[in-house]
């Protein structure tokens, strides 16, 4: 039987920033989602050796969710980042490559990004399908890094991250299913307006129209990866505000005194020119870091101080359901 075919791709760009700032970011795996477009979720699941990583990870292929594990071997002092898959999705059936961040001659940093895949049963048409999302992928991902390490025109980063808390006397179940159960948001909140949802395996599509403390109106596609197991659930939005030009974040309940904290993080990429069509082209984007952070706060608050509510309502219940059954006891 003939060896698989090996294919191979090179894509390499130069950005705008300083080697060793470009390979952390490429090192730190949690900062993916809100970099790098087709990434919808990252894991690492496993750390050894300090320099290798086990990373499970879930991103668009061709308009489809995906999730596969890699081993990743870190090399800080080259600035070198291989990459193996461990478990791959059908149709690939391996995986790998390299990042490589060098020093650019004119200023700045060369990053080089390395692919080589093979096809289950060597099938030329699942290559074909893989090389599309490999190519597509890839440009996108040099385009973003690209994006995301210079600064905005008024020096600044143009990322930024927050996240409010708010504590709950209730099980960390009930807050999980109330932030999982989107689908019932409109009938639950009150700046959801229509909310549509569809649900394959650990993954959720949602599409969204929310009202906006200055009562605007937004239209928003998401991509949710639920883990019930770690009472999580983290998302990245596919259809953005005009402002924006990534937006992810992530629900979490955690144990916190006698209850519950329920914390909602974001991270947020602006688009400059959206901004100015949004905003007006005279817009401080200072002034408009504060907006969006006041508006998806206020947003994330409100879900949270529902849920919050929800979840009492189900203690309460509980616990009145407990006495009722004591009582009975006490007759017999």
């Amino acid at each position: 039987m003939a060896e698989p075919r090996i294919r191979t791709t090179r894509h390499r760009t130069t950005v705008p920033a300083d080697p060793d700032q470009v390979y952390a970011l490429l090192a730190d795996a949690g900062q993916w989602p809100q970099v790098f477009t087709p990434t919808v979720h990252a894991e690492v699941t496993e750390v050894a050796d300090g320099d290798q990583q086990l990373i499970h990870l879930w991103a668009l292929a061709n308009g489809e969710v995906r999730d596969w594990t890699s081993r990743r071997t870190l090399d800080p002092a080259a600035r070198r980042i291989t990459f193996r898959q461990v478990v791959s999705s059908p149709p690939v059936a391996s995986m790998g490559g390299e990042w490589q961040v060098d020093a650019a001659p004119d200023g700045g940093s060369e990053v080089t990004l390395l692919h080589d895949w093979t096809t289950v049963d060597d099938d030329e048409a699942a290559a074909d399908w893989i090389g599309q999302a490999v190519e597509r992928n890839s440009t996108a991902e040099l385009e973003a890094l690209s994006r995301a390490v210079t600064p905005g025109p008024d020096g600044e980063p143009l990322r930024f991250a927050f996240a409010d808390s708010v504590d709950a006397e209730g099980p960390a179940e009930a807050v999980y299913e109330f932030l999982a159960r989107a689908e019932l948001w409109p009938e639950r909140l009150p700046h959801v307006s229509r909310l549509d949802l569809t649900e394959q395996g650990d993954v959720q599509r949602m599409e969204m129209v929310t009202r906006a403390p200055d009562g605007s109106e937004h239209t928003t596609v998401s991509l949710r990866v639920l883990r019930p197991e770690q009472h999580t659930l983290v998302y990245k939005q596919t259809v953005l505000p005009a402002a924006l030009a990534s937006h992810t974040g992530r629900w979490t309940v955690e144990p916190h005194g006698a209850g519950v904290r329920i914390t909602s993080w974001h991270g947020v990429t602006l688009d400059v020119d959206g901004v100015a069509r949004l905003l007006g082209p005279d817009t401080d984007l200072a002034a408009a870091r504060a907006r969006i952070r006041h508006n998806l706060g206020a947003n994330s608050t409100t879900t949270m101080r529902h849920a919050k509510e929800f979840a009492e309502q189900v203690a309460q219940q509980a616990a009145q359901q407990a006495a009722e059954q004591q009582g009975a006891a006490w007759t017999r």
